[in-house]
């Protein structure tokens, strides 16, 4: 069953919304325009606000569709969810209905760990708005979101406040963005970084 859910939510996780929106909007691959990456803030950059809002509540609904589908068909099992969890992200990121072109998983690794670990997800998510209210880099706001609900996830393990399935998929989901955001990085140290609106 876990073998089961883990692919029924690879498969939706690999539905990219982004790239339905421009289909449906303005028959474009939005993976061809701005910024080359189907997620929700290229779709602002292509798109506008509105359709930006829907692909970034539907990818956060993702996640959180993937782990509860996990519990769901294992009776709450932690690791179930985790790595149904994690499916979805990288369903996202490497869609089989899409050429293996997807993004970076942003927006359904929220969902994912908003779901599994609610408060560190909170906590850094807060910190990540604030950077991005500032700053007006999103992909930093990214960075810090998942490596802050990382850290805050592996202090808490010293006290058993989540199942080490948790901690370990909450850890891998920040490497894997990172890893997926090392152009992003290069141009924040290099200050050539788009911002919000640009």
């Amino acid at each position: 069953m876990i073998i089961a859910a883990i692919v029924i939510s690879y498969l939706l996780g690999a539905v990219s919304f982004s790239y339905l929106m421009g289909q449906l909007l303005k028959k474009l691959d939005i993976r061809e325009h701005g910024s080359g990456n189907a997620g929700a803030t290229n779709t602002l950059r292509v798109l506008g606000k509105g359709p930006a809002v829907i692909v970034l509540l539907l990818d956060c609904a993702k996640g959180i569709g993937a782990v509860w589908i996990g519990w769901s068909m294992t009776g709450g099992d932690p690791l179930a969810g985790a790595a149904a969890g994690a499916a979805a992200v990288i369903g996202h990121n490497w869609p089989v209905y899409f050429g293996f072109r997807g993004g970076k998983g942003v927006a359904t690794t929220i969902g994912v760990l908003a779901t599994l670990v609610f408060l560190p997800a909170l906590a850094a998510g807060i910190t990540a708005i604030i950077s991005i209210i500032i700053t007006r880099y999103v992909s930093l706001g990214s960075l810090i979101f998942v490596s802050g609900t990382a850290v805050i996830t592996l202090t808490s393990s010293f006290w058993h406040l989540y199942p080490w399935e948790y901690t370990s998929v909450v850890v891998l989901l920040a490497v894997l963005s990172i890893w997926k955001h090392r152009s992003n990085i290069e141009r924040l140290r290099s200050r050539t970084e788009s911002k919000l609106g640009q």
